[in-house]
């Protein structure tokens, strides 16, 4: 089942993919469940938003490819290496990505993501997934150059709409199926299958789990294979995985201050 949150008629909805509609559910699956109103919205008349607003954080994984964390000039970490985004940072499918003009190296970096289902606190790993709404897409946005500069991932990983999200949430999506791609203007710069992550989403679940509380809603971005680089105003970019469609973003530089 794939769930999209969209918009139609200035009303902001939640639906279920049936191949050209959105069959209209009752409120939000994550507290609402699955309840069909009876409307429907074909998909060409809705705006398609961003599956999911984390209510609390965006839980992120550095270097969780190997041929990733070479590029980067390092050895992978022995555990899931973690940072937060804040959501304010996140926005949907056709969004603009906004280039901040403090920064000279604006980098993509295409993930699988995670979205958490219910509240998870100390889970093992066997029981991980239990706790998994579903799967979508997301580009983990990185001021490069203010990363290096800071020496800690804040402010390079946190601008507003570096965190797009979609295009729906997957609920059936198996990882160990599927490949990711990333393209700028339709050149490949990215591509893996997902078992070449060196943690799984269970272990990264039960790992962050023991650190903090996640909530219905939460995001967790798994990290990027080899292949990262940067992209200008007027650029494309999209990230495409098996079985959850491709997240595209235009980008723009930011307007400088009067």
């Amino acid at each position: 089942m794939k769930i999209a949150r969209f918009s139609h008629d200035d009303a902001i909805l939640f639906g279920i993919v049936d191949e050209k509609d959105l069959v209209v559910l009752s409120g939000d699956p994550l507290f609402a469940g699955y309840e069909p109103t009876g409307d429907r919205v074909p998909i060409a008349d809705a705006v398609i938003l961003a599956p999911v607003i984390p209510r609390s954080k965006i839980v992120c994984v550095g270097k969780n490819y190997h041929d990733h964390a070479a590029e980067m000039g390092g050895e992978a970490p022995e555990e899931p290496l973690l940072f937060l985004k804040p959501n304010t940072a996140v926005i949907g499918p056709g969004d603009t990505i906004v280039r901040p003009a403090i920064s000279e190296q604006t980098e993509y970096e295409g993930e699988l993501a995670v979205v958490i289902g219910k509240v998870a606190k100390n889970v093992s790993a066997p029981d991980a997934l239990d706790y998994v709404l579903g799967y979508t897409i997301g580009n983990d946005v990185t001021a490069r150059d203010l990363q290096r500069k800071d020496g800690q991932w804040a402010r390079a990983k946190g601008f507003d709409t570096f965190c797009p999200l979609g295009p729906t949430i997957n609920t059936d999506f198996d990882p160990s199926e599927a490949t990711i791609e990333t393209r700028v203007n339709g050149e490949v710069r990215q591509k893996a299958p997902l078992t070449d992550m060196i943690h799984s989403v269970e272990e990264i679940i039960a790992y962050a789990s023991a650190v903090f509380t996640l909530l219905p809603g939460d995001v967790i971005l798994t990290g990027t294979p080899a292949g990262v680089g940067t992209f200008a105003a007027g650029d494309t970019v999209e990230v495409e995985i098996t079985g959850l469609g491709i997240l595209r973003s235009a980008v723009r530089d930011a307007v400088p201050a009067a």
